[in-house]
This record gives C-alpha cells, sequence and structure tokens, in this order.
C-alpha cells in the first residue's frame, strides 16, 4: 500500500492546517477526506474556532482509530516549502508527515484496502491545549467501546502517558520607587521568583515518584511577564506554566500544591488553562484495570508493547469517558515539531498493514 499512503500523505501535507492559528473548516483537508471514503457514512462537525471534527464509519464497528490533522506552525529553518512532500530516500519529509498526517494516510489507504467493519475519527484541535473535537464526540453518545489513537509511538502500543496541566498564575505588588524599604516585599516580580524557587525545589524532590517505567513529575516555566524598568516596583507578574504528573499523580492535589507556594497576599490569580487527564485515567485503582484492558487489547491484535511515554495524547479522554484506549501510530516522537519533520517510509508501511490486518480480521465468536 506504499504508493496509496505517499499519494494521501502527499494531498494532506499540502493542506495548511497549522494551529495555531487554527483557519480550518470542513471544506479542504476534511472535503479531501471525504472523498477517499466511498461507502462510509460521514458526520462532520464544526466545534467552531476551526475545530472541525469527521467521523466515518462502515458497517457496524466497536472499535474507533483517532487522528488528529492539525500540526504545529512551520519554523523559519525548513530547508524547502513545508506543504510540498519530499520522499528523501527511506524518509517522507513534510510538515505533519510525522505527527501525525502519516497515520491519516495510512487510515486512508487501509480503508480503501479492505471491505471490513471500520470507524475513523478525523479531528483539527490537538496541537494548541484547545480540546473540543474529542469531548464532543464523547457526548455524543457513539456505542465504541475501545480506542486507538495515532500518535508517533515506532507503530509500539503506548498504554500509559503522563497528564498535563497549564496553569496562568498571577502576583500583584504595589508600585513605588525601587529605593524603599518595602520594595522587596512589594515587588510582585520577587514574588513570583520566591514562589518558582519553591516550586523547583518541591518538583525535584518528587524524582523518586514512579509509575509504569515513567519517574518523577515533569515541570516547566514557560514565560514571565511583568515590571516596568529597574528603577519601579513592579506591580504585577504573570507566569505560565506547565507540569505533567505520572498517572498516579493527582491534578488537584498538584494545583494545591503548588498554589501554596504562593506567598499570603501576593496571589492575584490561579487559573488553569488546560487540563489532560493521564492515560490511563482514573484513580490507581482503575487506572491499573485499564491499563490491563488495554494489554489485553494489543494482545488481541498482535501489537507489540513499548514504554509509557513523558508526551500527552488525546488518548486519555478516551480512557477518561470509559472506553479501553490505547497510543498506536508511525514515526518518533523526535522527528516531531522539528524543521523538516519526517517518518520513515516503512513505518508508514508497517502502521497501514496492521490498521488494514485489524480491519478485516474475523469477529470474535
Amino acid at each position: 500500500m506504499l504508493d496509496t499512503i505517499l499519494k494521501h500523505l502527499e494531498a494532506l501535507v499540502g493542506f495548511d492546517t497549522r494551529n495555531p492559528p487554527r483557519a480550518i473548516d470542513g471544506g479542504g483537508i476534511f472535503a479531501y477526506i471525504r472523498d477517499q471514503l466511498p461507502g462510509f457514512r460521514i458526520t462532520l462537525s464544526d466545534h467552531g474556532a476551526g475545530a472541525v471534527s469527521l467521523l466515518a464509519v462502515r458497517g457496524s464497528p466497536q472499535r474507533l482509530f483517532n487522528v488528529h490533522l492539525d500540526t504545529v506552525p512551520d519554523s523559519p529553518h525548513w530547508s524547502a516549502d513545508p506543504f510540498k512532500l519530499r520522499v528523501d530516500g527511506e524518509r517522507a519529509v513534510g510538515l505533519g508527515a510525522c505527527d501525525i498526517k502519516g497515520a491519516a494516510a495510512g487510515l486512508l489507504a487501509a480503508a480503501q484496502a479492505t471491505r471490513g467493519d471500520a470507524a475513523f475519527l478525523f479531528s483539527s484541535d490537538e496541537e494548541a491545549n484547545d480540546a473540543r473535537c474529542v469531548p464532543a464526540f464523547l457526548k455524543g453518545g457513539y456505542r465504541f467501546t475501545e480506542a486507538i489513537v495515532a500518535e508517533p509511538t515506532g507503530c509500539e502500543a503506548v498504554l500509559a502517558h503522563r497528564g498535563i496541566s497549564s496553569v496562568r498564575l498571577r502576583f500583584r505588588g504595589a508600585a513605588g520607587h525601587a529605593s524603599g524599604a518595602g520594595a522587596m516585599q512589594a515587588n510582585a516580580l520577587h514574588h513570583a521568583m520566591r514562589w518558582g524557587a519553591r516550586a523547583l525545589d518541591y518538583v525535584q524532590a518528587q524524582e523518586h515518584e514512579r509509575f509504569g517505567g515513567l519517574t518523577g513529575l515533569r515541570f516547566n516555566v514557560g514565560r514571565v511577564e511583568g515590571g516596568i524598568k529597574a528603577n519601579v516596583i513592579a506591580p504585577e507578574a504573570e507566569v505560565r506554566f506547565g507540569f505533567r504528573p505520572l498517572p498516579s499523580q493527582d491534578i488537584d492535589a498538584l494545583h494545591t500544591r503548588f498554589g501554596g507556594f504562593v506567598e499570603a497576599g501576593a496571589l492575584e490569580r490561579y487559573e488553569e488553562t488546560f487540563r489532560g487527564p493521564p492515560l490511563p485515567a482514573g484513580a490507581v485503582a482503575a487506572a491499573e484495570e485499564r491499563r490491563l484492558q488495554a494489554r489485553d487489547l494489543a494482545d488481541a491484535l498482535g501489537l507489540p508493547v513499548g514504554n509509557a511515554v513523558d508526551f500527552w495524547t488525546e488518548a486519555s479522554l478516551f480512557s477518561q469517558a470509559g472506553l479501553t484506549a490505547l497510543v498506536f501510530g508511525p514515526g518518533d516522537i523526535a522527528q516531531a515539531h522539528t524543521a523538516d519533520e519526517w517518518v520513515a517510509l516503512d513505518q508508514l508501511h508497517a502502521y497501514a498493514d496492521v490498521v488494514a490486518r485489524v480491519i478485516d480480521r474475523p469477529a470474535p465468536a
């Protein structure tokens, strides 16, 4: 199927689905996909702000394949047009080829090569912390019991990954001349820096925590803003930070902990701007049961099982909704979000071959 996969991938890469700005509607890439799936029942949903999903169903499947079509913005370091697929030796190079339009092309090729029951959910809002498509789908009452979510996993089934939370933290101070005796305590940026030192010390102390091959708590301060000039006490400051907990670490408890590092009277706002649960989702006992169910699914489908990963995926949303969910797709996360992003041709072929085999496998007696 490789020639067919590359034909589809060339077309998919050619559509500008960068997110942001997420200038995406129901035409373009979604019109192309719809045209490639004759015999499927198509449901196109516009969730606003460029968040569009397409559900394609043939027959009466219980298993759903999901893939997102949006990409990160291209960097200025691309060596050629990122929207024109290049096949370079054993690699396919193009924006989104690895993350994760290669899988979308594989789904289309597998659908065209098979006749069995199949369901595909294509979405456009995974890359910018504004998930609308999958949550809306999960509220729609569809009766799928299993979800296989495409992300770059080297064609191995991933059964566990970290959760994710992003936060906007605002500090208040009192403007004044920096020569004043109260400058140290009145400065909002000083409050932010002291908060940051406490948060970093706490994260460092979590290195001993473990779950399924993952260790520690991932934490990152991504942006700090505030202040006027060197001789003016900063009246306000804002910190954007994020953390990625283990499946065994409670996100709400971590928010309480991070919020508690702010000095009394210095907090103006603590706002979570995005949350994604870990995979598997749920309390520890429920999460372990879901992990075992996902392992059984991988074994039943003959998928090699890989290690847990640090990056977040929407498989956790399906898990949270009660579906047995795992992550499985072509490519390596190391190539995602990079200039001259690429995916190996053998990975594309292997992924589509697995999907075709799964679609056409006999139903259990």
